[in-house]
């Protein structure tokens, strides 16, 4: 398979109410949705839609607050979110220490670089959430090792 190229942004997004600002300028290190159940209650959707980028490309302004849990794989998850409106911000894995999981759209019009490659957690998956037949599906995680683009 052709490796994609990774997409270069420099972008800028806010919270709901406008409390906390996002910055990010760099590389993207992978793009995928998630459709595990926690995602799909963190979203109030069927998925979510996640860029990872280098925590040193991403400049956070303004308060956050966090919840964090173990994830299937046993790592914590941390999400952070606006304490005034709830927006959610970014999450972190005790997984991947290296990467920062970003909310696509947080970005909105200026998102036009995502292009998923994958569907994590499709075991959990509702039939009624429209994805793309032809986007490369996984049970759970990522087999280890596995070539699959960006």
């Amino acid at each position: 398979m052709e490796k994609r190229q990774r997409p270069q942004v420099d972008l800028k997004a806010s919270c709901a109410c406008g409390s906390v600002s996002i910055a990010v300028s760099g590389p993207i290190h992978s793009m995928f949705m998630c459709s595990c159940e926690d995602c799909q209650k963190a979203t109030g959707s069927g998925h979510s839609t996640v860029a990872i980028a280098d925590p040193a490309d991403v400049a956070i302004a303004g308060q956050t607050r966090s919840f964090a849990r173990t994830a299937d794989s046993g790592a914590t998850f941390t999400r952070y979110f606006c304490p005034e409106c709830g927006t959610p911000l970014f999450g972190k894995s005790s997984r991947a220490p290296d990467a920062i999981m970003l909310p696509v759209g947080l970005f909105g019009a200026d998102a036009q670089w995502f292009a998923p490659n994958q569907l994590i957690f499709a075991r959990s998956h509702r039939d009624w959430d429209r994805i793309a037949e032809d986007l490369p599906r996984h049970q759970t995680y990522r087999e280890r090792g596995r070539i699959d683009g960006i």
